[in-house]
């Protein structure tokens, strides 16, 4: 860990149209000690499952997502030596091609900031109090991160919408969608 962790994490939760502005948060993070600065941009894109998307919205509990947000990035400090984290999430309407969540670290050498930054990304799709409203062209649809399902089996038997997936359950494999109830996979790999 890099000293003065507390005075090189930047949270942030933007209010109803203001964009993120990326040169803000990678400057933040920018040091002439560290020799990589790992990024991640979520953007919207225009469709989902076959549907044109034309915006998402988000909403957020804003205290309880800055303090879930200060938590992941002391959980990444404990386990990669980092310099600064840089973390922006818009609110309101997104519209297609624009970015809603922003994630930018820096450190000494690449492997620490690439793992977490993944980290991080992953960490605020599974934990932090921001939701997700898909608008589409013929309706709209309050979406689920498949990280917050993941961690909460019990939740995750009735998502709506995601990828088949096969894991394996007391050694057989079982292949799982969230459109369709959990099936055994025969030898063969039929259905």
């Amino acid at each position: 860990m890099m000293a003065g962790e507390h005075e090189k994490n930047l949270v942030e939760i933007l209010e109803e149209n203001h964009p993120i502005d990326i040169n803000k948060y990678t400057n933040f993070v920018h040091s002439p000690q560290c020799g990589a600065i790992a990024t991640f941009h979520g953007n919207t894109r225009d469709t989902f499952d076959g549907k044109t998307v034309i915006e998402l919205r988000y909403e957020a509990y804003v205290p309880m997502a800055i303090r879930c947000l200060k938590s992941i990035c002391s959980s990444a400090r404990s386990m990669w030596d980092l310099n600064a984290i840089a973390v922006a999430h818009r609110l309101g309407p997104v519209s297609v091609g624009e970015t809603s969540v922003f994630v930018a670290i820096s450190s000494v050498h690449r492997a620490d900031a690439l793992d977490a930054c993944k980290f991080v990304i992953d960490e605020i799709k599974a934990s932090v109090p921001i939701w997700k409203k898909e608008v589409y062209s013929n309706g709209e649809v309050w979406k689920e991160n498949i990280e917050f399902l993941e961690r909460r089996p019990e939740i995750g038997k009735t998502r709506v919408c995601c990828k088949p997936k096969v894991k394996v359950q007391d050694d057989e494999a079982v292949k799982s969608s969230c459109c369709r109830s959990k099936t055994k996979v025969e030898d063969d790999g039929s259905m």
